[in-house]
């Protein structure tokens, strides 16, 4: 479960960044940017502050060549599907959709390695010391 939440998070970080609909940071900020730039700045910020901390988190966890390979793996598993038919990437919406998709997956594995490396070989990072 706590997996789970974590992509979860990182998915609604995502979408609310950017996204095909009209619902997100990015078109309601050009819009509004001059009747509200005050909440602008302040909901641009507080999403940059959700960014940094799920990117350091997993530099930190996976670093840039773990980042590398679990976007490689991602990768490789949506042209397994779009070979076998199963998936079409023919809408440029849908594209998008995956695209972020892949993108908060990684953020949320480079969240989450901390606790799968502990669980597997019952070593502790150095951050987690503390905790217990």
């Amino acid at each position: 479960m706590g997996f789970f939440l974590r992509w979860l998070f990182a998915f609604v970080l995502v979408a609310a960044t950017f996204n095909p609909t009209s619902f997100n940071y990015v078109r309601w900020a050009s819009s509004h940017l001059t009747g509200q730039l005050p909440l602008t700045v302040l909901l641009g910020l507080l999403l940059l502050v959700a960014w940094v901390i799920y990117l350091r988190a997993t530099i930190r966890s996976i670093g840039g060549f773990g980042i590398l390979l679990v976007t490689a793996v991602v990768a490789a598993l949506l042209w397994v599907l779009w070979d076998w038919g199963w998936l079409s990437l023919d809408d440029p919406d849908f594209s998008l959709w995956i695209g972020l998709f892949a993108v908060s997956l990684v953020l949320g594995i480079g969240m989450s390695w901390s606790f799968v490396r502990r669980a597997i070989s019952g070593q502790y990072d150095v951050d987690d010391a503390d905790e217990e």
